[in-house]
């Protein structure tokens, strides 16, 4: 197990000026039919972004997620798969697993808030650069206190803790790395033992 400093947050670059979108928006395009019903698009820092295809890797480790996480958690906590999370006003992502506080009527009126958020799964494999560079620096940027990317490019898993923001980028102070043989045990759940052999493939 490594551990090293994370990555910053960096505005998407875009070379001529554009006109954000804030999710307000985003969600009156859905709700008038502008977008498809099979899109797989997500909202970050006001730009819809398309996101990448799944393979057949990244769709079995999503599942054998979905079938393990809610066994050991045993209802302390809700599960959300590839549904949307609200950052900030302008940003929406859709992170394939998240762990949020369940609560009578959670979520009926609004996706779940950073304050909501226990810990968030990416699954990269074609995303993974994406997932590092763009999305795990707006995560810190809200505050969410733990993001793991299951890495299977490299066979790995990285989890990210303790965010802050320094000149207004969001980085992680503490990036660790499991393997196969590794055991994980997210922050918000100290007993829960997780063997990294379940979630790679």
């Amino acid at each position: 197990m490594n551990q090293i400093v994370g990555k910053e947050k960096r505005l998407i670059q875009i070379p001529f000026p554009i006109r954000r979108l804030s999710v307000a928006e985003y969600h009156k395009m859905g709700e008038i039919g502008i977008f498809g019903e099979d899109e797989r698009i997500e909202l970050i820092d006001g730009v819809i972004g398309e996101m990448s295809p799944k393979g057949t890797r990244h769709t079995t480790s999503v599942s054998n997620l979905t079938n393990l996480l809610p066994l050991l958690l045993e209802g302390e906590a809700l599960i959300r798969v590839q549904d949307p999370i609200l950052l900030d006003d302008n940003t929406e992502p859709e992170p394939d697993m998240a762990v949020v506080k369940s609560y009578e009527g959670a979520y009926v009126e609004s996706h779940p808030r950073p304050d909501d958020v226990l810990f968030l799964i990416e699954v990269a494999d074609t995303s993974l650069e994406y997932d590092r560079e763009v999305k795990i620096p707006r995560y810190a940027a809200a505050g969410i206190p733990e993001v793991w990317i299951v890495n299977l490019v490299e066979n790995l898993i990285e989890v990210y803790r303790e965010p802050f923001v320094t000149s207004g980028m969001g980085r992680y102070r503490i990036r660790m790395v499991f393997v196969e043989g590794d055991t994980l045990t997210p922050q918000a759940f100290p007993d829960l033992k997780i063997e990294a052999n379940l979630v790679l493939v």
